[in-house]
């Protein structure tokens, strides 16, 4: 079932600060880690907004980077309906 984006970003902003208490960090010391201010470090794992740069050091520092790796790769092919497909710009 597909959530709403805010839900969405908050369970990414939840399971941010899971990993860092997992790791026994505080926020500042994620922040001196990643480079990534702490009041943005704050905010993002309490709404889950944060820029996507911001995001993948404060991955990088989590030790959690391989995480992104999986995002937007085209989904396998499941017929050969699939493959016969041309792409078409703008068309869903």
């Amino acid at each position: 079932m597909l959530l709403p984006p805010a839900d969405i970003l908050a369970a990414i902003g939840q399971r941010a600060k899971d990993a860092r208490l997992a790791l026994g960090l505080t926020r500042k010391t994620l922040a001196e880690r990643s480079g990534v201010p702490e009041p943005t470090i704050k905010r993002f794992e309490t709404t889950g907004h944060i820029g996507t740069a911001a995001m993948v050091q404060i991955a990088i520092a989590l030790d959690m980077a391989m995480d992104l790796e999986g995002l937007f790769f085209p989904k396998p092919i499941r017929s050969v309906k699939d493959i016969s497909k041309k792409r078409q710009r703008g068309v869903v």
